[in-house]
């Protein structure tokens, strides 16, 4: 530990990303990445806007995304934020919105980013335990607090909470920021942001990385009322006023407008995923119900560390989290259904006597 490190850095514990190997020809379905590639759309875009204009700053209000986005979803540009990927996005969000005097709420089992922005900001909190069947209860959240927040479907069991059920949340919590986090709700989900207009404390956040295929660009956005998106604009412009570059505006509002290509992958994902997951459970797994291009699964008899080290000899990588209660669960990402194949046929190998 260095002795010129601060005392908020030497008490930090960083999220760990997913593996990004260096081997070939891995089945990779361990970080949730479309198997689909970007939009043709999108990345002639970017092709377009590689030029002698670079050489200039992007446009710091990222204009042309938050129209695309506000006419995609049907909201004005000013109920819009954007930045390098949701995770950005959300950092802006804890020290924005979420640092108050209570402590915020979001559930045991969620994306373990969310205590890690904890620490770097200094933001307490409570977590909420999962039902038994690793659902959210909305019931456990009416309780004092400075905010709440949660992907949506959750991360990393893939369940979804019905709008209905989010409308709940929202109406028994009017003086807290409700943050739901869309990273996958493009795969059977509905997107909460329809209800930002009946609910001054709504926020949603969505990513490009994942129903758009442009995780290697860094798009993410938020989408609430004025004064949600003005606060975020007041961290954004006290840390960088120029966060999105001119590829990454250019790529990301042509995918945002190119409609059927997203349809048709994400229907090709959700096929797939209905397919593996019929697969499994034939192989004995349990499967919690996925709303996300990920499935969460385990096996009775089989321990979920072994198996993954023996995936991975085989050439395929899933995610395995060591943490109570999961422990025993693999985080599987829809792949292509060839990719799901070598993963079924693997399974069965290694399942068989």
């Amino acid at each position: 530990m260095s002795r010129f490190w601060s005392d908020v850095v030497k008490g930090l514990k960083p999220y760990v990303p997913g593996e990004q190997p260096k081997l070939a020809n891995l089945v990779k379905l361990n970080t949730n990445e479309n198997p689909y590639g970007p939009s043709p759309r999108a990345l002639e875009a970017i092709r377009a806007a590689t030029g002698e204009s670079l050489k200039l700053y992007p446009d710091p209000n990222a204009e042309q995304l938050k129209l695309a986005i506000g006419k995609y979803h049907g909201i004005e540009a000013r109920n819009v934020f954007v930045g390098n990927g949701s995770d950005e996005v959300l950092a802006h969000v804890f020290l924005g919105l979420l640092k108050q005097a209570r402590p915020i709420l979001f559930p045991d089992i969620t994306y373990s980013f969310y205590p890690v922005y904890c620490g770097l900001y200094q933001v307490d909190f409570e977590t909420i335990p999962l039902a038994g069947d690793f659902s959210i209860r909305v019931g456990d959240y009416a309780r004092p607090n400075g905010g709440i927040i949660f992907p949506n479907p959750n991360a990393p069991t893939g369940c979804l909470l019905p709008l209905a059920e989010i409308e709940r949340l929202l109406q028994s919590n009017p003086d807290s920021v409700v943050a739901i986090d869309e990273a996958y709700v493009d795969f059977g989900g509905a997107s909460a942001i329809p209800l930002i207009a009946k609910y001054t404390n709504l926020l949603v956040v969505q990513t490009l990385s994942k129903s758009r295929s442009l995780a290697g660009l860094r798009v993410g956005f938020a989408a609430g009322h004025a004064d949600l998106i003005e606060a975020l604009e007041r961290v954004k412009n006290s840390f960088n006023s120029y966060p999105l570059d001119r590829l990454a505006i250019a790529g990301a509002a042509a995918a945002i407008e190119d409609r059927e290509y997203f349809e048709q992958t994400c229907r090709a994902v959700i096929a797939s995923r209905e397919k593996l997951v019929g697969e499994l459970k034939a192989l004995g797994f349990e499967v919690l119900p996925s709303a996300a291009n990920f499935i969460f699964v385990r096996h009775p008899q089989h321990d979920a560390q072994e198996s993954t080290l023996a995936l991975r000899q085989r050439g395929i990588i899933v995610r395995h989290f060591k943490l109570p209660r999961i422990e025993q669960f693999l985080r599987i990402t829809v792949g292509t259904d060839e990719q799901c194949s070598a993963l079924v046929a693997a399974l069965k190998e290694i399942l068989s006597p």
